[in-house]
């Protein structure tokens, strides 16, 4: 019948400009212990929304017979530096390292060994390891795990690796190398899960809350009702 309005369609859009996360409160409040901004990167696009306090652990204050024990260490130390055993939030602490031909390799200490580490990983594989630790404020209760990702490196010419450390970038990571940055074009592939090579695993993440009666979704940044 002329006349008639069109029907009314269900739900509200948001202005283009507008942020969600303006409008959203996580049940649990979540402590990022790092200063990773990839770490911080990986948490905010699967939905949290963490509160970033560094630890200031020391990295090289460690001794530790093989890399999985190292890292696990690392990720505790950095967790607790940070966890307020009156607070109610969870924190969660990590650290990586590269493990090639048996040797943990964490952030090289000057261009020259970064330039060492990069030829000698030319064509091969290495494993990249992150520690794990997350507590539980209100309990006191923590959980720990590391992950390995096995990492394929492409055969790059010495003008790459002299363009990729002209940049700075490897001297700021484990192993030299990132899977989100500038030398991620020198990855020719990952066996295992690619978000621990950047830095924080979220499949562990998950089964790691799990472990302490928390649900991941709790964690989630939602909508104030």
């Amino acid at each position: 019948m002329s006349g008639e309005r069109p029907p009314v369609t269900q739900g509200v859009t948001l202005p283009m400009a507008a942020s969600p996360y303006a409008l959203l409160m996580p049940v649990r409040t979540l402590v990022l212990a790092s200063g990773s901004p990839a770490r911080l990167r990986l948490l905010r696009d699967a939905g949290f929304d963490p509160k970033v306090v560094v630890s200031g652990v020391d990295e090289d204050d460690i001794e530790a017979t093989d890399t999985v024990t190292s890292v696990t260490l690392l990720a505790e130390r950095k967790a607790r530096a940070v966890a307020d055993p009156t607070g109610d939030a969870i924190v969660v602490g990590c650290d990586s390292l590269l493990e090639f031909d048996g040797t943990p390799h964490g952030k090289p200490a000057s261009e020259d060994q970064a330039r060492e580490w990069l030829r000698s990983m030319r064509g091969r594989s290495g494993t990249l390891y992150t520690g794990h630790c997350v507590i539980d404020e209100s309990t006191g209760r923590h959980v720990t795990e590391a992950v390995g990702t096995t990492v394929r490196f492409a055969t790059t010419t010495e003008a790459e690796l002299d363009a990729y450390l002209a940049t700075g970038e490897a001297m700021a990571v484990a192993g030299a190398f990132t899977l989100d940055g500038r030398s991620a074009p020198f990855v020719e592939g990952v066996d295992g899960d690619p978000g621990n090579v950047i830095g924080l695993s979220l499949p562990a993440l998950r089964l790691l809350l799990a472990r302490l009666g928390i649900p991941v979704t709790d964690l989630w940044a939602r909508r104030l009702p």
